[in-house]
């Protein structure tokens, strides 16, 4: 496997600009004769296949949920970035770019997050024609507030339901195609295998939720925006059908897999209550802005918070990084919070929890104007806590909610095989090692509005217009049958441990020994514990039900086999990566300050894993993709 970024020449604000001029385009009455899937509904997807369809291609989409609203992109409340620079307060695409560069600890792309910052008012502007409503001041223009990792004011919201209402917009946009009969809707189908032809992807195979029944598709390209692989801690902030089988199927098929480590605790989530749980809840990154954090300064210190005089009480984000205080970066915060409790600050009856207090913001700007911000988030809090945030300080602590890592893709947004492409959170390209807030929903419309639309024309365009294979070909006869098979094992096994039971003993060692911080020890450990646990799975799960109709159980248990196999990826990928950065803390790499300490000269490059094979033993091939940083300097990052 050669890694080719496919990054034009020139200087870095000129790359999109001339990479446009230069690609080749197909004729409008050539678009119809073309056919494009796209896997996944939400924000990269659903604004691609309406981006497609408006083109003149033909366009089939799929998504696993009922309808296509119902996309994790919704669960984005905080907003969204751009560098409209509203606020006149020295805000820029390049300062946008440099903040996201700093951010994700010199480990994404230059030209990629160049891109990304520089169509983010695009993003703004196509949006407020869909009619997303985002809040505005008293003029009249689309209102900003702050958020962790920079130091002005870029992100354009609508209250705590920022993702739902983008997502409706592209949603809107979407089923506007459907209606006029340019794009073919598959809900309640998973995609279970790419089929690759001749080297290149040429289609997919579904299995219908609803009868059971395996199909297959073809096509002139397939794009890939299933989100990401969160689920494999069992516990995170992501909905329980996120998961990362389509993206995990294309790279058994030779799709790399990049930076599988590299995933996103948010410091602002509800904390664990119970053993009963199968998902977490966030507090959008938003309330950091008014909301203070902060432990008492003395061990075992149970009190009722409001009784806690403010001499008593330690504002550790605020103390150690002053310049920036709770906006801090979410690996930074969650890092401190972590670090807090493991010295017996913590709050609550587990002791894993922080306090974020609004009674400052309350007195300074009164309760109307809190409420007028943030009163859904606090709805919602009181609806899960049974407490009144208002009136006394939320109880936080770090979760799993966005994984940077996915798979490899060039300038282009292609995979390692020619004609897949990835699109938002499956994908690997702009995040680093550590997502800032606001940049998700950035990346989903960016990817999908504004460059796959570019770039895949290019591919198409090279491509013999109609040409079919059929789907009676041999490579879909395999996938199809290959698919069907581990369906048949999984539920041939009857075994006495259920699925949930599998896939929450995981998760722990996920989140134990991959979790907020790893070190050598723990991950060689969990690497033996995930080959024992998946092993005990093939054997012993119990997947109840039959194939031929409608079986969550079945659903589930093939979601798991694919965490399993992650999951050593995920593993490996960190104990290989001898350096801490962003998300990615190797607890034997710290400055004397605890901060993650990189190491540019051995480790400045993208880790994609190539797939060799699965025998008990992951067998995988590492390739690297060099950053080469031309435009920013590589430092030590600083928030203080």
């Amino acid at each position: 496997m050669k890694l080719d970024s496919k990054v034009p020449g020139g200087p870095l604000q000129e790359k999109w600009d001339k990479h446009i001029k230069d690609i080749k385009l197909v004729a409008p009455n050539n678009k119809r004769k073309y056919e494009i899937i796209v896997v996944g509904t939400g924000l990269a997807g659903g604004a691609a296949a309406a981006s497609f369809a408006e083109l003149g291609y033909n366009v089939r989409s799929f998504c696993i949920q009922d309808s296509a609203r119902r996309a994790h992109s919704i669960a984005a409340q905080g907003g969204i970035n751009a560098a409209k620079n509203y606020p006149n307060d020295g805000d820029s695409i390049w300062r946008l770019f440099y903040d996201t560069i700093k951010g994700g600890d010199y480990r994404s792309r230059e030209s990629n997050v160049y891109r990304l910052a520089q169509v983010s008012n695009e993003i703004i502007d196509q949006a407020v024609a869909q009619g997303v409503p985002f809040a505005r001041e008293y003029g009249g223009n689309l209102a900003n507030r702050s958020f962790g990792g920079a130091q002005v004011s870029r992100t354009f919201y609508a209250r705590g339901q920022t993702g739902q209402q983008l997502l409706l917009g592209a949603y809107q946009a979407m089923m506007r195609q459907v209606h006029n009969g340019n794009i073919k809707y598959h809900p309640r189908h998973e995609m279970l295998d790419v089929v690759v032809i001749d080297g290149q992807a040429r289609g997919i195979i579904t299995r219908d939720l609803v009868s059971g029944e395996l199909n297959r598709y073809e096509a002139d390209a397939v794009v890939l925006a299933t989100g990401g692989y969160g689920n494999v801690f069992y516990l995170s902030t992501n909905a329980k059908n996120s998961n990362v089988t389509a993206a995990w199927r294309a790279h058994k098929k030779g799709a790399a897999f990049a930076n599988p480590c590299y995933v996103q605790v948010h410091p602002t989530c509800i904390p664990v209550s119970g053993d009963y749980q199968s998902k977490l809840t966030l507090m959008s990154e938003s309330l950091r802005n008014d909301g203070r954090v902060w432990v008492p300064k003395k061990k075992g210190d149970d009190r009722h918070p409001n009784d806690i005089p403010e001499d008593e009480r330690y504002y550790y984000l605020e103390e150690r990084y002053p310049s920036f205080g709770n906006l801090v970066p979410r690996d930074v915060a969650s890092r401190n919070a972590k670090m807090v409790c493991d010295d017996g600050l913590g709050v609550g009856e587990t002791g894993l929890a922080v306090y974020l207090d609004f009674r400052d913001a309350i007195k300074r700007d009164g309760r109307d104007t809190i409420e007028s911000k943030y009163g859904n988030l606090f709805e919602m809090y009181e609806n899960i806590a049974g407490e009144n945030p208002y009136e006394r300080p939320m109880r936080i602590y770090p979760a799993v909610h966005y994984t940077m890592g996915g798979l490899w893709v060039d300038y282009n947004l292609q995979t390692s095989i020619p004609g897949l492409y990835a699109a938002g959170e499956a994908n690997f390209s702009d995040h680093g090692a550590n997502r800032l807030g606001a940049s998700a929903l950035m990346q989903g419309l960016s990817d999908g509005y504004f460059v796959l639309p570019y770039t895949i024309g290019d591919y198409l365009a090279k491509q013999e217009p109609g040409k079919r294979y059929g789907t009676d070909h041999e490579a879909f006869v395999e996938a199809e049958n290959s698919a069907q098979a581990q369906i048949d094992k999984l539920l041939n096994i009857d075994g006495n441990r259920t699925i949930v039971d599998f896939h929450r003993t995981l998760g722990k060692i996920v989140w134990d020994k991959i979790g907020i911080a790893r070190n050598e020890e723990g991950l060689k450990s969990a690497i033996e514990e995930i080959r024992e646990l998946r092993e005990e799975f093939w054997k012993n799960v119990k997947v109840p039900g039959e194939k031929n109709n409608y079986n969550k159980y079945l659903e589930f248990a093939g979601r798991v086999a694919d965490f399993f196999e992650l999951a050593e990826l995920m593993a490996q990928d960190a104990l290989d990566r001898e350096e801490s950065a962003g998300c990615h803390l190797r607890e034997e790499y710290q400055t004397e300050e605890g901060e993650a300490l990189r190491n540019d000269e051995e480790y400045s490059y993208v880790a994609a894993w190539e797939y060799k094979g699965l025998n008990g033993k992951l067998e995988e091939t590492l390739h690297k993709e060099n950053l080469e940083f031309e435009f920013v300097e590589l430092k030590q990052r600083s928030y203080k």
